[in-house]
């Protein structure tokens, strides 16, 4: 199911949700629900798949993918 094409899809449909709202919180928010909802797996996947130059991804998501390689924000 995790397939590129798949995670891209998904992660898509996150940004379109968030993007009416300011763009900090669409990003802040599309990176939040991918943190906290997605396998660890597809969330590698994603990173991956960015790295590569992300193509097809929202501006939304390339910029979500950023804020999920740092560290996570009130983890102990």
């Amino acid at each position: 199911m995790d397939t590129t094409r798949e995670i891209v899809r998904m992660a898509n449909q996150i940004a379109s949700y968030f993007q009416s709202y300011p763009q900090d919180e669409a990003v802040t928010e599309t990176a939040g629900h991918i943190r906290a909802f997605w396998d660890p797996r597809m969330r590698q996947r994603l990173l991956e798949h960015s790295s590569a130059g992300g193509e097809g991804l929202h501006e939304i998501v390339t910029q979500a993918v950023e804020r999920l390689k740092g560290p996570t924000v009130g983890s102990a």
